[in-house]
């Protein structure tokens, strides 16, 4: 049987775990025998290492991160994404648009969710996007003092989470919660993904 495409994004608050389950999620699927292609945001281009260095920069104002997001994104997904999909295979991204509509929106007043998806338009969009939901507290818990990020604290965390959650049902992602135990977790994720590729036959 040919393999079909499949794009998946993990998103969710800081130390949600989106990196561990992207590399977990991998290793399973390429046990059933499926091509796999692991990404993630930002990505490994001159303007995905530029925003990296901006993320501990609080004089980087939340506009300008959103567009470099953006600007990244673009050639994220024309680039890489997109000819991995052509070529048949499930690509995991490690963070991708919704990562953007939160965190940007939630930094500021003057951004609002409608113009980071305007600026985002012209990339395409996941077939399977989980949100892994954690509590703020935990979240930080999980975290080095010096790994924080400039908006890494308690109440922007909750604002964060409280939107993902929101744009979960007004998108209809999955929502799971990332408070387990990693094992339980990724077994959640992988009877979502398994669902879908069965529907693809």
């Amino acid at each position: 049987m040919t393999q079909k495409a499949l794009f998946i994004a993990l998103e969710g608050g800081d130390a949600a775990g989106t990196t561990t389950h992207s590399h977990l999620l991998k290793g399973f699927l390429e046990s059933k025998g499926f091509k796999v292609y692991l990404t993630q945001e930002p990505s490994q281009s001159k303007i995905g290492i530029l925003i990296r260095e901006f993320l501990k920069n609080k004089e980087i104002p939340p506009t300008t991160d959103a567009l470099l997001f953006a600007a990244d994104r673009d050639l994220h997904y024309k680039n890489e994404i997109k000819n991995k999909l052509e070529e048949g295979y499930i690509v995991i991204s490690d963070r991708y648009i919704e990562s953007s509509i939160v965190y940007q929106s939630v930094q500021s007043d003057k951004i609002t969710v409608d113009w980071v998806k305007e600026i985002n338009k012209f990339v395409g969009l996941p077939d399977i996007t989980m949100i892994l939901d954690i509590n703020p507290k935990i979240a930080l818990a999980r975290k080095e003092a010096e790994d924080l990020e400039k908006f890494e604290d308690s109440s922007f965390l909750a604002k964060v989470r409280n939107l993902y959650l929101t744009r979960a049902k007004e998108e209809n992602y999955h929502i799971i919660s990332s408070d387990d135990i990693i094992e339980i977790v990724q077994e959640n994720i992988q009877k979502i993904v398994i669902e879908k590729i069965k529907n693809l036959s």
